[in-house]
C-alpha cells in the first residue's frame, strides 16, 4: 500500500515535469475554484410571486336573498314608509291608474328641512376642506414658515434692543444704598436671602444673555432656517431667565419696602422693575408666538396629509347624510308602484298615515317570497331586485319590493314575512306558480373606488392592502401572479360598503393603483455543480462532470 502510493506521488511528480503548461494552467484552475467555491454551489430561490389587480371605479350592492313563487295577479296594500299627516290625496276607488303616478303626499316641512341642514352642512365641510387644502399646499406652507421665521427674527431683534437695558438696569439696583449687602443684612437674614437669591438669577441670566448674544451676532437674516430657529429658542429661554431675574429682584425690593419705615424710599425700584416686567412679558409673548406659529407649520408640512384625509372622510360622510335626509324625504310620497286599479280607497286629506292607504289590483305577475326576521328588518319598499326561475335559467327580472307583511307567520318556532315584488317588465315564459329566487338591493353605492375584498387586510383594528408603485408584468392576467425582488408597501384604507366581491375605498388609494390580491410565496432549490480534481486529470484521459455542468479534460502535450 505504502509502495503503492509513493508511486503515484511519483507518476504525479513525473507528469507535472514533463507537462509543465499543463500543469501551471491545472493549477491556477485548483486555485480560482477554491476561491470562487461557493460560486458553483449555489441556491437557486423561487421569489415570492403576486397576483394584482387595479383600483377601479364601480358599484358595490348589498342584498338579501330569499324564494317564493309567482302569482298571476293580486291585490297590493298601498303604505306609506313614515308616519304624517296626509296633506293630498290624488284618487278614489275605481280609477285606473300608471305606474309612478302620485297618490297621496305627506306632510313633510320637518324632512324638507333636515335636506337644507344636510346640504348647508355638506358646503360648509367642502369650504373647510378646501381651505385645509389651500393651507396645507407645499406653496402656503413654505410661505407661512417663512414669514415665521422673518417674524422670529425681528422678535429676537427687538429682544435684544431691550434685554442689556434691562440687565445693566438689575445690576445698577443692587450696588444702591437701601439696597446694598449691608442694608439687607442689617433688616434681616430674610432679606438678606432674597438678595442672594436675586443676585444668583441675575448673574444666571446674565450668563445666558453673552451667550445668546454671540450667537445672534454671527446671524444675518437671510441665514439658514435652522439657525434663525435655534436663536428664537435661545432667546426665548435667555428672556425666561431675565424674567425670573427681574421677578427676584422685585420680591427682595417689597420685602425691604414692607420692613422700613420709609417705604417711599423703594418706590422708584418698584416702578423700574414694573417697567422691565411690562417689557419681557411682551417679548416673551412674542418669541412664544413665533416658536409657537413654526412648530406649527412644521407639523403642517408633515402632518397636513392626515388632516386633509380626515376632513376627506368628513366630506363624504356629510354627502352620506345628505343622501339619507333625500331618501327620506322621498318617504313622504306614495306611488303606484305598476299599472293597475284602485280598488278602495281608506285615507283622507288630515288623516295621519299609518296602515294601509289604498288597495291597487294588477293582472302583472308578481314574486311572493318569504324572509327571515333578520333580513326582513333590512328591507324597505321599493327597493329593487332581481328574480330568477329555477325553471328558465337564462331569465332574470328586475322587479321592485310593493309590499312587506307587519305580522310574521311562526312555523315550527320560526319567524318568517313575505315580501311581495312587482315586475318591472313581462315575459310570457314565467307562468303562475313557479318557483322564484330573488335578490334585494338593501344598500347601493355607485362610481366609487372598489377593490376585491381579498386585497383587504386587518390587523389591531386597521385596514390596509398592500400595493405596488409599478406593475407587474402578467400578474393581473396570469393566476400564478409575477415575481418581485421588492416587497409590496402596506397602505392603510378606510372602507366603505362591502358585498360578497367588492370593497368600497373611502380613503387611502386612488383609480390605478396596484393592489395586491394574492400573495403565492416561493420555494428554495440547492443546485451544485462539482469540480474537476487534479488526480483524476493526472490520470490521462478521464474526464469528470458536474450536475448541470460542462466536462473537462486534459489532453497529453
Amino acid at each position: 500500500m505504502e509502495n503503492s502510493k509513493l508511486t503515484k506521488f511519483q507518476n504525479i511528480k513525473n507528469y507535472i515535469y514533463s507537462h509543465k503548461t499543463i500543469s501551471v494552467v491545472v493549477l491556477m484552475a485548483v486555485i480560482i475554484l477554491g476561491y470562487f467555491g461557493d460560486k458553483l454551489i449555489f441556491k437557486a430561490t423561487a421569489e415570492t410571486s403576486y397576483v394584482t389587480s387595479t383600483v377601479v371605479k364601480g358599484s358595490v350592492f348589498v342584498s338579501v336573498a330569499g324564494s317564493g313563487q309567482v302569482e298571476s295577479s293580486s291585490s297590493i296594500d298601498l303604505k306609506a314608509k313614515t308616519s304624517s299627516y296626509i296633506t293630498y290625496v290624488s284618487v278614489k276607488a275605481g280609477d285606473v291608474v300608471r305606474k309612478g303616478k302620485l297618490l297621496f303626499s305627506l306632510d313633510s316641512k320637518d324632512a324638507e328641512r333636515s335636506v337644507r341642514d344636510a346640504e348647508l352642512s355638506l358646503a360648509s365641510s367642502k369650504l373647510s376642506l378646501e381651505k385645509l387644502e389651500n393651507q396645507n399646499s407645499e406653496e402656503n406652507i413654505s410661505a407661512d414658515l417663512n414669514k415665521a421665521y422673518e417674524d422670529g427674527f425681528n422678535d429676537v431683534s427687538n429682544a435684544f434692543l431691550d434685554l442689556p437695558t434691562v440687565l445693566t438696569g438689575l445690576e445698577s439696583i443692587l450696588v444702591e444704598q437701601n439696597l446694598s449687602d449691608n442694608s439687607a443684612r442689617m433688616v434681616s437674614k430674610t432679606a438678606r436671602d432674597y438678595r442672594n437669591k436675586a443676585e444668583e438669577l441675575y448673574y444666571k441670566a446674565n450668563n445666558s444673555f453673552f451667550i445668546n448674544q454671540k450667537n445672534y451676532r454671527l446671524l444675518t437674516r437671510d441665514g439658514e432656517v435652522e439657525k434663525i430657529e435655534e436663536i428664537i429658542n435661545e432667546t426665548y429661554e435667555t428672556t425666561k431667565l431675565i424674567s425670573d431675574a427681574v421677578k427676584s429682584y422685585r420680591n427682595f425690593v417689597d420685602y425691604m419696602a414692607d420692613e422700613t419705615d420709609r417705604p417711599s424710599d423703594y418706590t422708584s425700584y418698584q416702578n423700574t422693575l414694573g417697567n422691565y416686567t411690562s417689557t419681557i412679558n411682551s417679548h416673551l409673548s412674542n418669541l412664544l408666538s413665533t416658536r409657537t406659529n413654526i412648530e406649527d407649520y412644521k407639523d403642517n408640512s408633515t402632518n397636513g396629509g392626515l388632516d386633509i384625509e380626515s376632513s376627506i372622510l368628513g366630506v363624504k360622510q356629510k354627502e352620506n347624510s345628505l343622501q339619507d335626509a333625500k331618501d327620506a324625504l322621498a318617504d313622504y310620497y306614495v306611488y303606484a308602484p305598476f299599472d293597475g286599479t284602485i280598488s278602495s280607497v281608506t285615507a283622507k286629506v288630515g288623516d295621519i298615515a299609518s296602515g294601509t292607504l289604498a288597495t291597487i289590483i294588477t293582472k302583472q305577475k308578481i314574486a311572493t317570497i318569504s324572509l327571515n326576521e333578520v333580513d326582513i328588518a333590512k328591507i324597505k319598499l321599493g327597493q329593487k331586485a332581481t328574480l330568477t326561475f329555477d325553471a328558465i335559467d337564462t331569465l332574470s327580472i328586475t322587479g321592485e319590493v310593493s309590499e312587506i307583511d307587519s305580522i310574521g307567520a311562526v312555523s315550527q318556532g320560526v319567524v318568517s314575512y313575505n315580501v311581495k315584488i312587482s315586475f318591472d317588465v313581462s315575459d310570457d315564459r314565467v307562468k303562475p306558480g313557479m318557483s322564484v329566487s330573488a335578490s334585494i338591493i338593501t344598500d347601493i353605492v355607485q362610481d366609487v373606488l372598489i377593490i376585491p375584498n381579498n386585497a383587504v387586510k386587518n390587523q389591531n383594528g386597521v385596514n390596509f392592502v398592500q400595493t405596488f408603485d409599478t406593475p407587474l408584468v402578467s400578474s393581473s392576467i396570469s393566476l400564478q401572479g409575477a415575481p418581485s425582488t421588492i416587497p409590496p408597501k402596506q397602505t392603510e384604507v378606510v372602507i366603505g360598503l362591502v358585498d360578497d366581491t367588492n370593497t368600497e375605498i373611502i380613503l387611502g388609494l386612488k383609480e390605478g393603483d396596484i393592489i395586491v390580491t394574492k400573495t403565492i410565496a416561493g420555494s428554495n432549490t440547492t443546485v451544485k455543480s462539482t469540480a474537476p480534481s487534479l488526480m483524476s486529470a493526472v490520470g490521462g484521459n478521464k474526464t469528470t462532470g458536474g450536475t448541470g455542468g460542462a466536462r473537462m479534460g486534459i489532453p497529453h502535450d
